[in-house]
């Protein structure tokens, strides 16, 4: 008899694959009840309101798997529950309609005034010719950001007559067509809208995508929306260009410190804000609770979940020979989604030498599983990997080959489009660890690991010491630094390792050094 214990209020109808099952047993109590009985719980289903942290985990030997009834897992310990064997699973799409309905509803209401109206009547008030909106239909919404949710905006956006741009640099052509929107880059989708919303997760790449130099380009009378994440639009600069009448108005569900009670944006009337409503639905809620309940079932009955957020539990013997290749799958596939920025169409891997002694499938998923992460607005481990490659039209292939490139091992990914192909291969040495061994057209020799530097550039004299004086003179220490080239004075790589993040600065003047072609951060 499974012991399952609903520690946060969950929907009692999204527990129902739960309390049909015979062999299991419903505990609907709070962590801290002495009642609970926690040394002898399998399964633990929280929402918000529990953490999960290592003293809870102390106290349940014997838990199996953790479910979150909602997207985000900051509540609970993943790190930690992955080195005791426990999965953890989450519902990452439980709230996608909800969310695109409640981004939908505010633009509507944006446009129309309809808060600042109701409030007036409510006052007794009637200034009809204080409100004048303007029309959804035949405007451009710019969408930044084409995931789930996006693209369920982009569906109803144009059954209400309005055209849709978008951007996505991970949207391939074939996905655009598929949605009929418009795929562009940022800044024409920022020129060309007349309405501007986001939906992206909040990366450091995305964190203040949407600052003032991005507000500069722009229509006078332009509106922005946020129901995604708070601090993928620079604040204090849309409240700038709010307050000097460039921006017409914004809809903010979600802000970077909740609740907002001294941001300066809840002082204007063209303002409209809700408190992070976006899941707040009776369906959504009882969505997430199905979702999660059905994986625990499944996972209780030995079968795959769909929506695990870490490892799945394996034998330490199987553990210690994967291990190696599953970190190294992982850090090619970011090194991938970091200097492949445009749609992918195919990811083709080889495996050669000692590792397709192993389960290959595994290492693939893996792999993928690190080129989507920070891609797309959803976690992708290695249970829901390949079904993520399936939904963004994305071809993969996986095969065994007989030359291992002169290595005992190496795993080679090719990422092509119709432009262009980037290959990187790596390769596991014992005693020594992983290593890139190749990078789009070059062989090199690197560490991957840590905040890393690509440059393409001329062989020239002196590129090289130009780079050092740049960084010398901005005080960063470089920790490793390898080269590669084809032949004297044509392309050439170089591969540099710091302690921390390059600064903005930084890495502006080196992109204008003379004969550097372009430059990579890579964060692993």
């Amino acid at each position: 008899m499974f012991q399952i214990l609903v520690a946060d209020s969950i929907s009692g109808a999204g527990l129902l694959p739960l309390t049909e099952m015979e062999n299991a047993r419903l505990i609907q109590k709070k962590t801290d009840d002495p009642e609970a009985d926690l040394e002898n719980i399998d399964a633990l289903l929280v929402r918000s309101a529990t953490t999960v942290d290592c003293e809870l985990l102390d106290k349940m030997p014997r838990l199996q798997i953790i479910a979150r009834a909602g997207v985000g897992v900051d509540n609970i310990d993943v790190a930690e529950a992955t080195k005791r064997g426990i999965v953890v699973v989450n519902a990452p799409d439980g709230n996608t309609i909800s969310t695109a309905e409640h981004t939908f509803a505010m633009m509507a209401s944006l446009m129309r005034n309809i808060p600042q109206a109701h409030r007036t009547v409510k006052n007794l008030e009637w200034n009809r010719n204080s409100f004048i909106g303007n029309e959804l239909f035949g405007k451009t919404l710019g969408i930044v950001g084409m995931g789930r949710i996006g693209s369920e905006l982009a569906k109803r956006a144009k059954a209400f007559g309005m055209s849709i741009s978008v951007y996505d640099p991970f949207l391939t052509k074939e996905r655009a067509a598929k949605l009929a929107v418009e795929s562009l880059p940022l800044e024409e989708v920022l020129k060309k809208a007349d309405i501007i919303t986001v939906h992206t997760p909040l990366t450091p790449q995305t964190k203040g995508l949407i600052d003032a130099k991005k507000i500069e380009l722009t229509k006078k009378g332009v509106y922005f929306l946020n129901c995604a994440r708070g601090g993928i639009i620079n604040e204090k600069d849309l409240a700038e260009y709010i307050r000097n009448g460039h921006i017409a108005g914004a809809a903010l569900d979600v802000f970077e410190e909740e609740p907002p009670f001294d941001n300066p944006l809840l002082r204007f009337d063209n303002v409209i804000v809700t408190p992070h409503l976006g899941a707040s639905t009776r369906e959504a809620q009882l969505n997430v609770a199905t979702q999660v309940a059905e994986e625990v079932r499944l996972f209780l009955e030995n079968k795959p979940v769909s929506n695990s957020i870490n490892l799945p539990a394996m034998s330490k013997e199987i553990y210690d020979k994967i291990q190696p290749f599953h970190q190294l799958s992982k850090q090619i596939g970011l090194i991938l989604s970091q200097c492949v920025t445009e749609g992918v169409q195919e990811i083709s891997i080889t495996y050669s030498g000692t590792v397709t002694e192993l389960e290959t499938s595994y290492l693939t998923k893996a792999l993928l599983s690190g080129f989507f992460k920070n891609r797309i607005d959803i976690h992708v481990n290695e249970v829901n990997a390949l079904l993520t490659a399936k939904e963004r039209g994305i071809t993969i292939g996986e095969k065994i080959s007989v030359s291992g490139f002169g290595y005992a091992n190496c795993i080679s990914v090719a990422a092509r489009n119709d432009k262009s192909e980037f290959i990187v291969r790596g390769t596991f040495i014992e005693n020594y660890g992983p290593r890139i061994v190749f990078l789009n057209g070059f062989n090199i020799d690197f560490l991957p690991e840590g905040e890393l530097l690509y440059i393409q550039h001329m062989d020239r004299p002196g590129v090289i010491g130009r780079v050092g004086k740049v960084l010398g003179d901005h005080s960063i220490n470089i920790a490793a630094m390898q080269v590669g080239r084809k032949e004297a004075g044509g392309e050439a790589i170089m591969v540099l390792s710091f302690d921390k993040p390059l600064g903005e600065s930084s890495f502006k003047l080196l992109e204008g050094q003379e004969d550097i072609v372009s430059i990579r951060n890579i964060s692993l």
